[in-house]
């Protein structure tokens, strides 16, 4: 499921700005990077499964091993865990409705704040 219209491919900020607020809201990014991409995970166990929480971004300038890049965010998403093949965000998948509302109340508030810093 993807979160369209939340703005975030509007957001462009600096990563090291950008893990600490995502942190914040316990979104890690761990080893979910290469040089030129990010990914930021927040898990979510609950009785229907395990949805991941998902924030990508990319590097538009510098890079992101040096810790020095400027990040281009993108569409978050939210999707279910199946042992062994991973996480799919398909058409087809259930997602719980009170998950789905506090997914967007993370979004919400992780935008806010990188607004205030935005390039």
């Amino acid at each position: 499921m993807r979160f369209e219209n939340k703005g975030y491919e509007k957001l462009k900020a600096d990563l090291n700005r950008i893990d600490e607020v995502m942190l914040e809201h316990r979104l890690v990014r761990e080893g979910q990077w290469d040089y030129e991409r990010v990914t930021y995970d927040r898990k979510f166990e609950l009785k229907e499964g395990i949805f991941y929480l998902r924030v990508f971004g990319y590097s538009v300038e510098g890079d992101v091993d040096t810790f020095k890049a400027t990040i281009q965010l993108m569409t978050p998403a939210l999707g279910k865990y199946y042992y062994p093949h991973g996480v799919e965000y398909g058409e087809g998948e259930e997602f719980p409705p009170s998950l789905v509302s506090q997914c967007e109340k993370i979004l919400d508030d992780v935008k806010a704040k990188i607004e205030k810093f935005a390039l």
